[in-house]
Parts: C-alpha cells; structure tokens; sequence
C-alpha cells in the first residue's frame, strides 16, 4: 500500500493505494493520524483504494474520531463500488461523509 498527500486550498487530500487490511492497516494508520492535525478538512481520496477489511475500517473510525476531537472533519470520495458497499454495509456511510467525486467533496 502506498500512500500520497497534498494540499488544496485548506484541505488536505490524501490519497491511498492498493489495500487496507490486517497486515497494511497499521502503516495506514501510522501515515493518516499524523495527517488528520495538519487541516481541519482531510479528504481522503480512495480512487486507488482496491480493498477495505475491518482493520482498515478501523483505521478510517479513529481518523474521524481524531479529527472530530480537534474540530475537523474526514469526507471519503471517489470509492469504487466493492470499498464503497462496505462502508454502507458496516453502516460506517453514516458516521464518515462521502462524495463521488474528489471536486464534489472539496466544495
């Protein structure tokens, strides 16, 4: 798994690769929490994101609490269809905002 960041405007987007399971998951977390303190709005930009398991969703709640904690927010975008039928499964569609597109969630 790889992951990439940059900023636009006051938003960070960062933007993994490959999957997020039980063996990526905690280098995922390790790169993203960091991130979540540097904009008070993290999109996360899953064009690249194959895979998403229960570790990976995991990852995803603690970003969004961290965020939370320090008045900021995380927004998904651009989820194909298999990563985006588990966070509607898992109900996490409801706790973490998510667009289809990377312009549609930095509007």
């Amino acid at each position: 798994m790889e992951i990439s960041h940059e900023t636009i405007g006051d938003k960070l987007v960062v933007r993994p690769e490959g999957r997020i399971d039980s063996l990526t998951s905690s280098a995922f977390e390790a790169a993203l929490l960091p991130l979540v303190g540097e904009a008070t709005l993290v999109v996360i930009d899953c064009t690249g994101l194959t895979y998403v398991s229960s570790a990976g969703l995991r990852v995803f709640l603690s970003a969004a609490k961290a965020a939370k904690t320090k008045g900021g927010k995380i927004i998904l975008c651009s989820l194909n269809q298999g990563v985006q039928e588990v966070f509607t499964v898992s109900g996490f569609s409801k706790i973490i905002d998510m667009h289809p597109t990377l312009d549609a969630a930095l509007a």
